[in-house]
């Protein structure tokens, strides 16, 4: 009997197969200390909880709780949370009525997410308009003597180019998915027999739109995620990972496929599909330019720099068209799928509990997942922002402890600022809206959101905005002061003859930037206080520029950089989350590589006490200054060393260069 079966009836919620299957796989398995046998005792732990049988649960669960193996010790401490009061998102018969009675009921969005069409036709006119200047400059560079003839070529490319793009990228997609993540084709049959629910709003979408059904894709991933793509809507791709059904209930997995049969009904994912499309090939031709416009004829070099420029110059802007309207486009879907299915709670559960499988996988694996790596965009989560909305959701005995976190979404003006670059609107927008449909369908709200905004109202105004503009300069200090510098010594050098100045005011400037940034980045930590992860991720002061000292206790669970197996940044966890470590060697680069490729493997799963900055942005993490265990520090790291070296030595270059051009 293998053990993979017993998984796969788990995944495939036949929950009572599954409890015969891993308890015969327990029964004949010899190594009572393999990690298979930890593994399949801690599935048939959640077996014996999805079958009602309880009492088995928790004897199971304390019998891994004295395991020498420390990973199942820890993994059994958290599952004991689950028995003492279940989170609240958790479903039950209860919050199994606070849906509609009925589907199709239209609900105002109020202005959230702006407009979809002019998002999309902004977007759409301004990377044609892109394309037609890049296929203008490649007229140029090959020397055409017709304005008009050029004009009319580069038209031609464009247009060429633009449908070429629309209709191979699907392709292009297919063979990516295939490679990267061996995406397996399925009929809608099978997803009936994993979500009953799901082929119903499927079908009831797709006859009421009228469409053909997508083609459905399953990835053998559990980490919780689902996307679209395509160029038509009769030849659109909808994929899920095997996590969705592993995490979700029935009705949460109906939510997040209307999501994604919204992106189709609406468009949006053709235009996403082509702009991504458009946006990498205006980079590509940046590359590409660069590199052959490093010699050969100086009339076809200048056209190839100027080519390039330009080309990043519309990288730069088409990423943030890119990312603007990717956030658009997530809120019609969260409207399309609350007014589909008649269930923005289920939604709701949905968004938190994907943050939770995607924290919960993050934690068993010492690598973070490509799959969400790669999909970040197109995905329905950016698991960036996972780790806060999972943390809240893995200990949570009562929604303020989940709605405590979407605090700094709300209402922490870093919030705003930090979404600028992101794919996806912050989580507790999105809840936030989607509670609002939930009072407009007269249903009790999942989250209680409306306490969450009242205490968002009543917090310090001035420790929220005071400084938040002195603090914006302050992030871009290096770049201001660098410019700053080089207006000062352009002026300074026409009005004197000391070249030295033109070149060494900006690195001055530079320097000083750094230092005064480092001083507000790294403040004393000699008193860090102990705290745990779920309370630092509740802060709604919390900033990315100013780090508050802190000190937890937890273990290295594994490393902080996606699919790079030398990474030096790790991941830890306490009995409330997980949280990314940040490490900085006093070697530089070299040493972060040196560290990430001989100390990382040997400290992962050690009992640590770790001191750094905690900083909240889209994704929390910590600047580690020590890592400290039972036998004293084990690891330094020297992020604020790095700043003052890098700040002084940056002065001291600009001094010298100005010193020595001027004699």
């Amino acid at each position: 009997m293998s053990l993979q079966s017993g998984l796969d009836a788990l995944k495939q919620k036949r929950y009572q197969e599954a409890v015969e299957l891993l308890e015969q796989f327990c029964r004949d398995c010899v190594e009572r200390d393999s990690s298979d046998y930890l593994s399949a005792q801690m599935w048939l732990m959640k077996a014996y909880q999805a079958t009602g049988e309880i009492e088995k649960a928790k004897s199971l669960c304390q019998k891994l709780m004295m395991s020498e193996n420390p990973q199942a010790r820890s993994w059994a401490e958290q599952a004991s949370q689950s028995f003492r009061q279940p989170p609240a998102t958790q479903s039950n018969a209860s919050q199994k009525a606070n849906r509609a009675a009925t589907t199709g009921m239209k609900l105002a969005m109020g202005g959230v997410g702006g407009s979809l069409a002019l998002a999309s036709g902004v977007t759409m006119t301004l990377l044609f308009g892109m394309v037609l200047a890049l296929g203008l400059s490649l007229v140029f560079i090959l020397g055409s003597d017709d304005p008009l003839q050029g004009l009319a070529i580069a038209i031609g490319f464009t247009l060429v180019f633009n449908i070429a793009a629309f209709f191979i990228s699907p392709f292009i997609m297919d063979l990516t998915q295939g490679w990267l993540y061996q995406t397996r084709w399925v009929e809608l049959a099978e997803i009936e027999t994993l979500s009953p629910e799901t082929a119903k709003i499927i079908n009831q979408i797709c006859q009421q739109k009228k469409l053909k059904t997508p083609r459905l894709g399953i990835i053998n991933d559990e980490n919780p995620t689902a996307f679209t793509y395509g160029s038509l809507p009769n030849s659109a791709r909808l994929v899920v990972s095997q996590g969705l059904f592993t995490y979700l209930d029935d009705d949460e997995i109906a939510t997040v496929y209307a999501h994604e049969l919204g992106h189709i009904v609406h468009w949006d994912f053709a235009v996403m599909t082509v702009a991504s499309t458009l946006v990498q090939i205006c980079y590509l031709i940046y590359s590409t330019a660069r590199r052959l416009g490093r010699g050969g004829d100086s009339k076809i070099k200048d056209a190839m720099q100027t080519a390039g420029l330009v080309a990043y110059v519309f990288y730069i802007i088409g990423t943030y068209l890119l990312l603007y309207l990717s956030r658009t486009r997530e809120y019609f879907a969260d409207h399309f799928a609350a007014e589909s299915t008649g269930n923005p709670n289920g939604l709701s559960r949905a968004l938190v509990k994907i943050a939770y499988g995607i924290l919960e996988e993050g934690s068993r694996t010492q690598e973070p997942s490509r799959l969400i790596e790669g999909t970040r965009a197109l995905g329905i989560y950016d698991h960036k922002a996972a780790a806060s909305t999972g943390t809240a959701y893995r200990i949570a005995s009562d929604p303020q402890k989940i709605g405590r976190v979407f605090l700094w979404d709300m209402f922490n003006p870093w919030g705003w600022w930090m979404e600028l670059n992101s794919t996806h609107p912050l989580t507790g927008k999105r809840v936030r809206t989607l509670s609002t449909y939930a009072e407009q369908l007269g249903l009790p709200t999942e989250f209680d959101m409306g306490r969450v905004v009242g205490e968002g109202k009543s917090l310090n105004k001035s420790r929220l905005y005071g400084n938040f503009f002195l603090d914006v300069v302050l992030y871009g200090a290096e770049t201001i002061g660098f410019f700053i510098g080089l207006v000062m010594g352009v002026i300074l050098w026409s009005s004197s003859p000391n070249t030295g100045l033109a070149f060494g005011a900006p690195l001055i400037g530079l320097g000083m930037g750094i230092l005064v940034k480092a001083l507000v980045m790294f403040p004393d930590y000699k008193q860090a206080p102990e705290t745990d992860i779920l309370t630092l991720m509740s802060d709604p002061y919390a900033s990315p520029l100013r780090g508050k000292p802190a000190k937890l206790e937890g273990q290295l669970i594994g490393r902080g950089d996606a699919g790079y197996k030398f990474g030096s940044d790790l991941k830890i966890q306490d009995r409330s989350g997980m949280l990314y470590l940040h490490y900085a060697s006093r070697f530089g680069p070299i040493g972060n590589f040196l560290f990430g490729m001989k100390r990382v493997q040997s400290l992962i799963g050690e009992q640590v006490g770790a001191v750094g900055w905690f900083r909240r942005g889209v994704a929390p993490w910590m600047d580690l200054i020590q890592l400290q265990s039972e036998n004293g520090t084990i690891v330094n790291s020297y992020h604020r060393f790095w700043s003052f070296i890098l700040g002084g030595g940056s002065i001291i270059v600009g001094v010298v260069l100005t010193m020595f051009l001027s004699s």
